[in-house]
């Protein structure tokens, strides 16, 4: 047996259990293919895409979804103040006026272009993941880090941007001294589901000691 592959396998085993949760799971979205956890799972995009701490974006998320505004059309009739004041009960006060203006604008556009509906978007995409990639940083406070958020996480119900390993996820890899190929990646995962292995690989990119700690007990 390759010891090398061996060790790497065991790693990914030793990362995705402990450290597989999604940004979603976290932020208590339960991911379907249907409108209001898409919308949701959109928003925390935009909240993780911030130069802010991503358990900061997390508890934000919960925030705004207890304060009523998980689907456009609330998002959009909320004013202004109060997306100012539900980003603040989140601790997401440094980017707060910026990104509640973004929110409301954001609903708007997806409720006049895709009624709604991130599902429409997906269909307009056909099935290209670059054209779903393009399609969502149309959206106010989503570029291209925000879209590649979005999409680790919504493979996990829209297979066709599976298996989706972003820069961020690949950052990970290589602190781990996995190859930075993608398809070499997911075979030495094994049965791992894209969207956990993602969400591993992003955790060790932004936090050292995920990394040391999975490369220690696979040894």
């Amino acid at each position: 047996m390759n010891k090398g592959k061996d060790k790497q396998e065991r790693t990914l085993r030793e990362l995705t259990s402990a450290h597989g949760q999604t940004f979603a799971e976290e932020a208590g979205i339960t991911l379907k293919d249907t409108p209001q956890p898409l919308y949701r799972l959109l928003v925390l995009a935009v909240l993780l895409s911030a130069r802010i701490r991503g358990s900061v974006a997390v508890a934000t998320a919960r925030a705004l979804h207890e304060a009523g505004l998980r689907d456009p059309r609330r998002m959009a009739e909320a004013d202004w103040q109060e997306r100012v004041d539900a980003l603040g009960r989140g601790g997401y006060r440094r980017y707060d006026e910026r990104t509640a203006t973004q929110l409301g604008d954001g609903a708007e556009l997806l409720t006049e272009r895709w009624g709604g509906d991130l599902r429409r978007l997906r269909k307009e995409a056909d099935g290209k993941v670059s054209e779903l990639r393009r399609l969502l940083q149309e959206v106010p406070g989503l570029g291209p880090s925000g879209a590649d958020i979005f999409l680790r996480e919504v493979q996990r119900v829209w297979p066709e941007a599976a298996p989706y390993l972003d820069d961020k996820a690949l950052s990970g890899a290589e602190r781990l001294g996995l190859p930075k190929d993608p398809e070499r990646i997911v075979k030495l995962a094994g049965n791992a589901e894209p969207a956990v292995l993602a969400a591993a690989l992003v955790r060790a990119s932004l936090d050292k000691q995920v990394a040391e700690d999975s490369l220690r007990h696979a040894a």
